[in-house]
């Protein structure tokens, strides 16, 4: 396939890619304000106050944006290697250069709450030679179209879309070259400014899809849950709405007169009582009396349902998302947060192949080899556990399972691969110094016996 020429970029842009990528927008957009906390405000009626309102603002809950958050803060990748191998691929060397081990977390929250999110992988040059560029793109700012969108690995064309100032700046990428161009407002009078071509032989776009199923769809964590979302706002409404205006008592008196010199006098102390005010009656037929607030525990109970049902779709702790915290022995906590293990484990494979995916293609782009299509990315375990339940677990494997000490280093809490390699240098070195002394001391032992030890263990005596 030959670079594409100005006229046909400019006319993929106009009539495939930008419309598809507005519609897309639109999508990713809303789903974003969700993320967000900023989603949909309860409705109201039209004859609806200031404070009504402010109140409908108030109960927004940013619920959605934790069940992200619960789910992206138990993605950690921590290594790149084969199964059969002690030490990570070459590849992770690129990851390191390109800050993954910290851009990794946008990555799979854009995916998570997006459903969708981006990588591009450019060949590039660092102080040891060729050396890739991944970078990732958030799907409100890219849209790739594939030919198959469930079973093919890289997209026939991107688009990336970037405003600056008034303009819109795009990107077509396909599997020559990236041809930038610019537009007007609202993508009007595109002008075609260059191409650069990238020779990766594919167009280098690795998607991470949340959830992709057969036909090729991507869902996002939160888009079942926005109508719970919703729900779980309006229950907050209401309470609030209770807590304004019906939560306290209200004073009623019937057929008091006071003193005054005319009824519009009257009527005006009456409204002005006081908290502290003694209300005295000579009428014996006057009669004093409250109305209850109305109580608030049923709305509560209500948000609780609500937090449940959410909990239990999303597969996040009901803690995670209330808060509370209860005494609940290890079997429990585990039972607990079962479905949320599941879901992690489910997202680690679909965004561990794309990680590997643009990891291959960077090995292919610096070297020009092929790459190790064994290896696998390996994920930090980000279970929360004590120190003593983890130390105890791992001591117990060493002793009763005889596992190799030095096979259990990387799952103690807190402790980095870095830490782990300086351990067993740290470990060889002292293997050395310790049979370097062993030599000596039989070198002194034969020396004091009168025996000569030679190198192939045969020895002599003195005469």
């Amino acid at each position: 396939m030959s670079v594409l020429s100005q006229a046909s970029v400019i006319e993929l842009a106009r009539e495939t890619l930008i419309p598809q990528y507005v519609f897309e927008k639109a999508r990713v957009d809303a789903l974003d304000l969700w993320v967000h906390g900023n989603g949909e405000s309860v409705p109201l009626p039209r004859k609806a106050n200031s404070e009504h309102r402010k109140l409908a603002e108030l109960a927004r809950t940013p619920l959605l944006g934790l069940v992200v958050t619960t789910t992206a803060q138990a993605l950690y990748a921590d290594g790149y290697k084969s199964p059969d191998a002690a030490a990570d691929a070459d590849a992770w060397t690129t990851w390191q250069a390109n800050d993954l081990d910290y851009r990794q977390s946008a990555l799979h929250r854009g995916a998570l709450g997006h459903s969708l999110s981006y990588a591009t992988v450019m060949p590039g040059v660092d102080q040891d030679g060729p050396r890739s560029v991944i970078r990732g793109v958030s799907a409100r700012k890219m849209l790739a179209m594939y030919a198959d969108p469930a079973e093919d690995d890289w997209p026939m064309f991107a688009l990336r879309v970037d405003v600056s100032g008034s303009k819109r700046m795009l990107r077509v990428i396909d599997e020559q070259a990236v041809y930038f161009l610019s537009a007007d407002g609202e993508f009007g009078d595109l002008e075609f400014i260059e191409y650069r071509e990238h020779a990766a032989g594919v167009c280098p776009v690795v998607r991470y899809a949340n959830l992709l199923d057969l036909d090729g769809r991507a869902e996002s964590d939160i888009e079942p849950l926005i109508p719970l979302a919703g729900r779980f706002n309006k229950t907050v409404y209401d309470r609030l709405l209770t807590q304004h205006f019906n939560s306290w008592k209200v004073r009623t008196i019937a057929g008091l007169q006071e003193f005054a010199p005319d009824e519009a006098t009257a009527e005006r102390k009456k409204l002005k009582l006081a908290q502290d005010d003694i209300l005295v009656a000579e009428d014996a037929d006057t009669k004093f009396g409250t109305l209850d607030e109305t109580p608030l525990d049923g709305f509560i109970k209500a948000s609780d349902s609500d937090l449940d049902t959410l909990s239990a779709v999303a597969q996040v702790p009901s803690t995670a998302l209330s808060g509370k915290v209860a005494n609940l022995s290890a079997d429990a906590i585990a039972e607990l947060r079962a479905g949320l293990t599941q879901k992690v484990f489910e997202r680690q494979m679909s965004f561990g192949k794309s990680h590997a995916q643009a990891l291959r293609l960077a090995h292919i782009l610096d070297t020009g080899e092929a790459p190790e299509v064994e290896a696998r990315m390996t994920w930090r375990d980000m279970q929360p556990r004590t120190m003593a339940q983890v130390v105890d677990a791992l001591g117990k494997a060493v002793t009763m399972l005889e596992v190799p000490p030095q096979a259990v280093w990387h799952l103690i809490p807190g402790v980095s691969k870095s830490d782990v390699n300086d351990w067993k240098a740290e470990t060889v070195t002292s293997q050395a110094r310790a049979a370097r002394q062993g030599i000596a001391q039989a070198a002194a032992a034969a020396r004091a016996n009168g025996t000569v030890a030679g190198l192939n263990g045969a020895g002599a005596s003195a005469g």
